[in-house]
């Protein structure tokens, strides 16, 4: 399953873009989009207004910031390697914050089955995306194991 914002329930609903609102380590989000954009932010008030946007919005806010060269993202003041796992860590953190606080994207996560979710446009190379396809799809996947865990339990 194809996960992107053209397409239909339930990928459509998957894709960073959708609005999917939850609360990442005290700071509201409105989309992981927005979130992820935030990323590439160093002050720590300018995340803030970066994590409610969705969408196109959230995407081109972050377009023009030049994190590539020294491969160094931001949350809250604290500097990240983009290839670190401190990085993994909290891109972790933020998927399942964001599934867990937020029923009609966990709802969209658990219509997936048992499909496997690919991402065609995302990214491959870690330098060139804060996101890439297989961090994207893995996670998804991930969270989507362990949502049916326990769906299974009750």
């Amino acid at each position: 399953m194809d996960v992107h914002s053209g397409g239909a329930y339930p990928a459509s609903k998957l894709t960073n873009f959708a609005p999917s609102a939850f609360v990442f380590r005290g700071i509201n989000c409105a989309s992981m989009e927005g979130l992820l954009q935030a990323l590439k932010f160093d002050k720590a008030h300018m995340q803030v207004h970066v994590c409610t946007l969705v969408g196109m919005a959230a995407k081109k806010r972050g377009a023009k910031r030049n994190w590539r060269r020294d491969q160094t993202l931001y949350w809250q003041g604290e500097e990240l390697d983009r290839h670190g796992p401190e990085y993994q860590q909290l891109l972790d953190e933020a998927y399942m914050a964001m599934f867990t606080q937020n029923e009609g994207a966990r709802r969209a996560l658990l219509a997936t089955g048992t499909a496997t979710l690919t991402h065609a446009i995302g990214k491959k190379k870690e330098s060139d995306t804060v996101l890439t396809e297989r961090e994207f799809c893995s996670r998804l996947m991930r969270c989507r194991s362990h949502f049916q865990a326990l769906e299974r339990k009750r």
